[in-house]
């Protein structure tokens, strides 16, 4: 190998891998190895490695030694005479097979019954073990004998037995009882000794996995004992007190519940085959453990390898205060969390009943509709009457999340008079909880301030012999209000709440009910701080969508509904959130999905049986084109947004980020709408209202009935306007409209005998809780980026009392971000419909790289096909 730079590199780590100095031949004979490691690990790494190997390399390092007689025949060298000079590249490719080995040798270790061997020993230790090679590559397992076979004539195989060699030599340097096997030429078995034995469990085995060696305890041993959970008591104690609601409760008065607090206590069990070992059995493992003999021990008639961890527990049993609700997520998972580690659970007669009654897909079987409903309940309807009648009457929380239009509200409206009347929920074996749980009281909802009116008006047309008032506006009295419903805004709870005397939070609730229960899912938010401090008997949670964008949301949802159900914030995403939003992995999602699933009931208009007299719904994705004006605003909102995105950091960058998508949107809505023009020219400027302009022509000249939603009000006032110059009549609802016109547009909208108005809709504000199937026609003029908040729109016209098939248009500037963002909403929706939140989109956009990112929003038109155009959906949402 010529002189340079490799033996600059490799100079420099043979000297800094020496070994102190010492005098006798071990310490020289240790030196050697060291500085050979060294060079042969950067050796193999260099260009030079096939090269003539440097000669003279070792000989200054240590004087030579002549052969020793008697030299086992595959032993390591000792002294640098065993690696010669003019050798070296063929011992640096020894060295390779450690670094990279094409096999993987296992030590197949059984038990060796000798003479006098009786079957009463209990201590394994005391006995020799077999140990037998197995090679395994990736033709399969073969034996020693096998694979040496083999190599007189398949030069693989040949290649393989080097492998091994290197590898028994490695392994012979770590665990010295391994010699035993280069002794003989062919290394096909060695008999431990018991010090061998109880030295490879302490200590041997990790040293030889080190190396690439791993030790195979027979089957019929591995991981029998183990160690897992066991809450007590193991019976609910009789009475008031031990009944299984009072036991769950969530108290019905405080700000800030942390779940039910019903003292017990989690202790560590050992178990073989799942049954608990005994304190005998106990005793005997700790004191094996303790005499430092070996943990492989005979119990109940047979050998079993204990792990140190496992016997460790034998000798201490840590037992730690729980709550019950701690033990109902233990039962619902399978897993007990203590530490970092996840225990198995063993749940109590009481736990598992409780947990067989949570799951019971058909419960309260004896609650039926309620006197006093002026509606018949579809079964679907009646399912989720009893799921909630069965929760509610634990004192537990239920989020139902059935798709929009399957009637959630007339559902609760039936769970409010079930809660007033006689029905009683409670198991036979519990008695009635304190504080009313099923004694009913005053309902209080909870909702946006658009669904004010339909909350009222379904309350009076399906129960109108029960009270309902507003506590909203100038009406904020609570006067006589013991029963009934009482309904209120997310922002009227979040100003009571800011007064010295909060009205809500010092009302006595039977239930309190949040509707679109999406609007607390940022758990920091002043809105979902206050919906906290009212207290109530129980809580139900309204919403299509519990998972939007992240599991975080979830959480923020199930945390108000049955607090500590899922730990803290920052417990959950550490546990649950991080590794499931980050590697998928597929056991902590399917955990998680047991533990959340008895809480929360979600039904779909696609599921068999749900809604089959649903018309059916098509949707299409009309691609647009830009106009030149469009395409020129475009490549240079890009061009000047990367500039200075290329520039920025941290939070900085990603607002600048945020402002391009948002640009670019607009862009593709209209250049009016991006330039903020006043009276601006609207025709033959954008692709979209073009393609816009011919929908509803169309639709109208078919008497169709149209609902138009877009983001942006600003855009929404666009089309108000251009419309009205061709002589379409219009109505317009956003966010600043107030409730009470709000209530008339839609009356007059579901009213009109001929042709309605075109209803121009802001998606924010009116794309959840309004029922307007008049429309027969749903445009999205632009695209939310979320399909679950596209869908509830489109559930405004989609939903039961639906007759008519419901035709969904949405517009898609071809070539832009808008179209390149289409598939990555697909993926979003698997991940919601799994309920596994990645992300939002826009943020998943801020993370990227500025190549990636310009990749992303650069125009690219007449490129490969996308994405379908348009898909034909029959009763699906």
């Amino acid at each position: 190998m010529p002189a340079g730079t490799t033996d600059l590199d490799v100079a420099p780590a043979a000297r800094d891998a020496r070994p102190p100095a010492g005098d006798d031949r071990s310490a020289r004979t240790d030196r050697v190895r060291h500085v050979m490691n060294a060079v042969a690990d950067l050796w193999v790494r260099h260009a030079g490695a096939g090269a003539e190997a440097p000669r003279g390399l070792a000989g200054p390092l240590v004087g030579g030694a002549p052969d020793e007689p008697g030299r086992s025949p595959h032993a390591a060298a000792d002294d640098a005479a065993a690696v010669p000079s003019d050798g070296l590249a063929d011992w640096a490719r020894d060295a390779a097979a450690l670094l990279d080995p094409r096999v993987t040798v296992v030590l197949r270790l059984e038990p060796v019954a000798g003479p006098g061997t009786s079957p009463a020993e209990d201590d394994l230790a005391t006995h020799d073990w077999l140990a037998t090679v197995v090679v395994r590559g990736h033709d399969g397992s073969r034996t020693a004998d096998e694979l040496w076979s083999a190599a007189r004539s398949d030069p693989s195989a040949r290649e393989a037995v080097g492998d091994v060699l290197v590898l028994l030599r490695a392994g012979a340097a770590a665990w010295s009882p391994l010699d035993g096997l280069l002794d003989q030429p062919v290394p096909r078995a060695l008999v431990l000794a018991p010090a061998d034995v109880r030295e490879l469990l302490d200590e041997g085995a990790a040293a030889l996995g080190a190396t690439g060696i791993t030790v195979e305890w027979p089957a019929s041993l591995a991981g029998q004992v183990r160690s897992v959970a066991v809450f007590s008591p193991g019976e609910a104690p009789t009475g008031a007190t031990g009944a299984l609601p009072a036991l769950l409760r969530t108290p019905a008065r405080g700000t800030e519940h942390r779940g039910p607090s019903a003292p017990m206590t989690l202790t560590h069990e050992l178990t073989l085959d799942g049954v608990r070992l005994t304190a005998a059995e106990r005793e005997h493992l700790a004191r094996v453990h303790a005499q430092g003999r070996s943990a492989v021990v005979q119990l109940r008639g047979r050998w079993v390898l204990a792990d140190p961890a496992v016997a460790r527990a034998a000798a201490q049993r840590p037992a730690q205060p729980v709550s019950a609700l701690d033990a109902v997520s233990a039962a619902l998972t399978g897993v007990a969390r203590v530490g970092d580690q996840d225990l198995l659970v063993t749940p109590t007669p009481w736990l598992d009943r409780l947990r067989a009654e949570l799951e019971d897909p058909a419960p309260a079987r004896d609650v039926v509709a309620p006197e006093g409903l002026h509606a018949s309940l579809r079964d679907y309807q009646l399912d989720g009457l009893r799921w909630l009648a069965r929760l509610t009457g634990l004192g537990l929380g239920a989020c139902l999340a059935d798709d929009m239009g399957l009637g959630k509200t007339i559902t609760l409206i039936a769970l409010h008079l079930h809660r007033a009347g006689a029905q009683r929920t409670v198991p036979d074996d519990a008695a009635p909880p304190a504080g009313g749980g099923t004694d009913g009281g005053p309902t209080l909802v909870v909702c946006p301030a658009s669904l004010l009116g339909n909350w009222e008006q379904e309350v009076r047309r399906f129960a109108p012999g029960v009270a309902v008032r507003r506590f909203h506006g100038a009406s904020r009295d609570l006067r006589g209000a013991a029963d009934g419903f009482v309904l209120t805004t997310y922002g009227t709870i979040l100003s009571d709440a800011s007064r010295k005397a909060p009205v809500l939070a010092a009302h006595h609730w039977g239930l309190v009910v949040a509707d679109e229960a999406q609007h607390v899912k940022n758990p920091g938010s002043g809105t979902a701080k206050a919906l906290r401090t009212i207290p109530a008997e129980a809580r139900v949670a309204l919403t299509g969508t519990p998972v939007e964008n992240n599991l975080t949301e979830l959480w923020a949802v199930m945390d108000w509904l049955v607090p500590g159900l899922l730990g803290t914030r920052g417990q959950f995403r550490r546990r649950w959130a991080d590794p499931i939003e980050g590697t998928r992995d597929p056991v902590l999602a399917e955990r998680l999905s047991r533990l959340v699933r008895p809480f929360l009931l979600r039904r779909r208009k696609s599921d068999p049986g749900i809604a089959p007299e649903l018309p059916p719904k098509t949707v299409t994705d009309q691609v647009v084109p830009l106009t030149a004006e469009q395409v020129g605003l475009y490549e240079g909102a890009v061009r000047s947004a990367l500039e200075e995105i290329d520039r920025a950091e941290g939070m900085g960058r990603r607002a600048k980020i945020g402002g391009l998508l948002t640009h670019l949107k607009q862009i593709c809505n209209h250049p009016a709408q991006y330039l903020h023009e006043e009276e601006p020219r609207l025709s033959g400027r954008s692709g979209k209202l073009d393609a816009f302009t011919e929908l509803v022509t169309t639709i109208r000249a078919e008497q169709g009935a149209i609902l138009v939603f877009t983001q942006y009000v600003a855009m929404a006032r666009l089309l108000e306007s251009y419309l009205a110059r061709r002589g379409v009549a219009t109505m317009l609802l956003h966010g600043g409209t107030p409730v009470g016109r709000r209530e008339q547009m839609v009356a007059r909208f579901q009213a009109t005998e001929g042709l309605p108005p075109v209803f121009l809709l802001s998606l924010k504000a009116a794309g959840t809780g309004l029922n307007l199937t008049r429309a027969d026609h749903v445009i999205h003029y632009d695209r939310w980026w979320n399909p679950a908040v596209e869908e509830q729109a489109t559930d405004r016209a989609y939903r039961i009392g639906q007759t008519r098939p419901v035709q969904v248009h949405r517009l898609t500037s071809e070539g832009t971000i808008e179209e390149h963002v289409a598939r990555m909403i697909e993926s979003k929706r698997e991940l919601a419909d799994a309920v596994l939140g990645a992300g939002g989109v826009e943020g998943a956009i801020s993370e990227l790289g500025t190549a990636e990112l310009a990749e992303l929003v650069s125009l690219r038109v007449g490129g490969p096909d996308r994405f379908p155009v348009t898909s034909d959906e029959r009763g699906r949402p």
